[in-house]
């Protein structure tokens, strides 16, 4: 038999087939990063200092830009420092702790955007008991609950991963470490936990997306009763922009985990969106469509110095 070390660290390969591409792939990425950073503080400021978006619409907003802003700060300050020219080496805890963040926080969202899409159900469906139901215990608790459901779910997906060992190569083919690409690397028998793995990844989201769809359901049979041509336009808008937010958030991990013969540009790519571009454009999706978030978001750009004057 051979005599196999235990591996320690892991080196990244990156997104494949972009050899020579490093310095642009930097900036884009970087100026991404950013704009991801800026909306999602911008969005959480508005909040804050306005007591009219004090709501529980709003409170969830709030608990979604915070998870937009950590979730591409799981990979990208790794993949922006080995994108300038530094090292691709990453330990095996690190390893560890970015596929364990990344799902805590994917997973949080998922059950977040079921969350908002019940608190959506709730504000337009009985609309008079809606204080009464989205209480601050209740809020606080559901908010809660998300992380405590991701934490879980995480756990479980990152012991699964790393009980396998590890003793043979250690370059990973992605620009993170995730649960398919670290599966290749094991030195061992991952069919059966492929399976579970599969079953786990694909069922919670399925879980929560078949939760959404009811809720919009009932949604959209509410707002074809409103008489009112006004009323049903406003309706329509409060929920469009989480649709639309709900959309680029799961057609990625359909592409991604759920997909018989996987395609690592394809998936690299889909999940680069993932990681970057959909936080960066939850903040404008949320902002453009809604006066009052637009409205405390000009006075915050006026304080701040970026406005010469209130609008």
């Amino acid at each position: 038999m051979r005599n196999l070390s235990m591996v320690t660290e892991f080196i990244l390969l990156g997104i494949p087939h972009t050899e020579d591409l490093e310095t642009m792939l930097f900036v884009l990425f970087l100026c991404f990063y950013i704009f991801t950073l800026m909306g999602n503080l911008l969005i959480l400021l508005a909040i804050i200092s306005s007591t009219r978006l004090h709501t529980p619409m709003y409170f969830f907003l709030c608990q979604l830009s915070v998870c937009d802003i950590f979730f591409p700060s799981v990979s990208s300050p790794k993949m922006l420092f080995y994108l300038s020219g530094n090292s691709r080496v990453i330990s095996y805890a690190g390893c560890v702790s970015q596929l364990f963040f990344y799902h805590f926080l994917g997973c949080t969202e998922c059950f977040l955007y079921t969350v908002m899409a019940y608190d959506r159900f709730v504000a337009i469906c009985y609309p008079l008991r809606y204080t009464v139901i989205m209480s601050h215990r209740v809020c606080a608790i559901l908010a809660m609950g998300t992380s405590f459901f991701g934490c879980i779910q995480a756990t479980f997906l990152t012991a699964l991963t790393f009980q396998l060992p590890y003793c043979g190569a250690n370059e990973v083919d992605y620009f993170f470490c995730d649960i398919p690409v670290m599966l290749k690397l094991a030195c061992a028998d991952t069919s059966a936990l492929e399976m579970v793995g599969f079953i786990s990844v694909g069922l919670m989201p399925l879980s929560c997306f078949l939760l959404i769809l009811t809720s919009y359901s009932r949604i959209v049979y509410s707002i074809l009763q409103i008489r009112s041509a006004e009323g049903r336009r406003r309706a329509f808008s409060t929920c469009s922009a989480h649709l639309t937010a709900i959309l680029l958030f799961y057609m990625p991990v359909v592409l991604i985990y759920l997909r018989p013969t996987p395609s690592p540009w394809l998936d690299a790519t889909v999940q680069v969106l993932n990681n970057l571009v959909t936080p960066m454009l939850n903040p404008l999706i949320y902002s453009l469509r809604n006066k009052e978030v637009k409205s405390s978001l000009r006075k915050v750009l006026y304080h701040l110095g970026f406005l010469p004057e209130q609008l």
